[in-house]
């Protein structure tokens, strides 16, 4: 298997070439690390890198093998890990100038599960200052740079900023985010990769800074939604134990199995080509067969309300800054900390409000989607903007706003979602299909988003190679 196999090939795939003697861990780990140093100081992806600490990860797959043990696919992968997940060996920084203390280092039940699998961390991924930020920027570390503008520097989404950067760089083949309001698929979206926000409490958060511990969510973002379901199969703890026929049976889904509700408020104040490239990807899924109906949420449009007056994540990281984090408030990057006054003016009695208010719509959408077995749209409303697009406070503030308003509904109202790739916008910029299901769900939108790939194909076979990645 040489290197441009490995570029375009599968997660599986690329395990089945280490197990046939074509591929070792070590090689895999060599090509990552040359690609890093082809393309990490352009795209900035990573906020710690350390190869030769891979090198010796890939080394004690590599004599795993050769024992005759073998844990699983993703022995020997690399994997990036946002820098809110403690991981043995890594600092955490979370977005911030300096390093936070060590109990964050600690690692959870998803770093865990990976250690027991033997993945290879490549490195930890840049964050927006503790996850709160829709776009991606940094105004400690630098903001990664999206890689499919070679012109302009455009935001990579956010908050999980450096985890789609790194997919498309060669650097990592998984890449772990966490998605409180949209932070696994914004970044997912924007560059033009797949990004599963799982349904809450599926994964634990335990180990992972948090920024809501209502809403905060583990996830996977990934080149393919193969790779998805493979990475699913194995890190769940629901199904991992049987990984195999969990992807043999997703693997039968077709796109006529499904029945899905188009809402026509995500389609709303789009950018020009977001709403027509999801529109003729839904054109194409029809033809071969989806079901497609019309569905009313008004559920949705006042979920974004609540959003707007600051959500569930605004006060709960108030109090975990005050509470855990004090002497931190002075290092908060400026976009967040412009906003730390009003999420700290947030009275008890308005926040109660909002919790019970959310309790009611997240019981109304699952009566109003019986029948659906998903809702669609754009992921994403808008084009990535450019950082000079973003300098300002008030521009920062509308754009951020805009990237997040169709994402967070789906936290909010306690659904789950993936997002895939289907096409490119007016400026050349990834556009996402958002295909949103009921909580506990996780399983059947990784269905429709297998079946909705087999038939658009993935990013790169669509939509190409980002020209920073050429």
């Amino acid at each position: 298997m040489n290197h441009i196999q490995i570029e375009t090939s599968s997660i599986m795939s690329i395990a089945e070439g280490i197990r046939n003697g074509n591929l070792t861990s070590k090689d895999l780990a060599e090509w990552t690390i040359a690609n890093r140093k082809n393309r990490g100081s352009t795209l900035n992806a990573y906020k710690t890198w350390k190869p030769e600490q891979q090198l010796s990860e890939s080394a004690a797959a590599d004599a795993v093998f050769l024992s005759g043990i073998d844990l699983g696919p993703l022995q020997g992968i690399p994997v990036s890990v946002k820098d809110l997940y403690g991981v043995k060996g890594y600092p955490t920084f979370a977005g911030c100038s300096r390093e936070l203390p060590e109990k964050w280092q600690a690692e959870g039940p998803v770093i865990r599960s990976l250690r027991k699998q033997l993945a290879v961390v490549s490195g930890k991924t840049h964050t927006v200052q503790f996850a709160f930020g829709a776009l991606g920027t940094n105004a400690h570390w630098g903001t990664p740079r999206n890689p499919w503008d070679d012109k302009n520097h455009r935001v990579p989404g956010g908050s999980s900023a450096g985890a789609g950067v790194s997919l498309w760089e060669g650097s990592a083949l998984l890449a772990l985010g966490s998605d409180t309001a949209g932070s696994v698929r914004m970044p997912a979206s924007f560059t033009g990769t797949v990004g599963l926000k799982t349904s809450r409490g599926r994964w634990s958060t335990e180990g992972i800074v948090p920024l809501s511990t209502t809403l905060d969510t583990a996830g996977p973002l990934t080149r393919t939604v193969e790779d998805a379901v493979l990475a699913f199969s194995v890190i769940d703890p629901k199904i991992s134990d049987q990984a195999g026929r969990f992807r043999e049976g997703l693997n039968r889904a077709s796109a006529s199995d499904f029945h899905v509700g188009i809402c026509d408020w995500y389609f709303d104040s789009c950018d020009p080509g977001i709403s027509e490239g999801v529109k003729s990807a839904l054109d194409e899924l029809s033809a071969s067969g989806l079901k497609v109906s019309s569905i009313r949420c008004g559920e949705i449009e006042e979920a974004v309300e609540l959003f707007k007056r600051g959500g569930l994540a605004a006060p709960e990281f108030a109090s975990f800054i005050n509470n855990e984090m004090a002497d931190f408030r002075n290092d908060l990057d400026p976009n967040v900390s412009a906003r730390f006054e009003k999420m700290e003016s947030i009275e008890v009695r308005d926040y109660m409000a909002i919790c019970r208010k959310r309790l009611e719509l997240a019981r109304s959408i699952k009566e109003t989607m019986l029948g659906f077995d998903a809702i669609v749209g754009p992921t994403i409303p808008i084009s990535p903007p450019t950082l000079e697009e973003v300098s300002e406070p008030k521009s920062y503030h509308l754009h951020n706003m805009g990237a997040a308003r169709n994402t967070s509904t789906i936290n909010m109202l306690d659904l789950c979602a993936i997002t895939i790739p289907v096409g490119l916008d007016k400026k050349g910029m990834p556009v996402g299909l958002h295909i949103i299901c009921p909580l506990n769900s996780d399983e059947k939108a990784l269905a429709i988003a297998l079946s909705f790939e087999k038939v658009l194909g993935n990013a790169r076979q669509r939509m190409g190679t980002p020209p920073l990645c050429s």
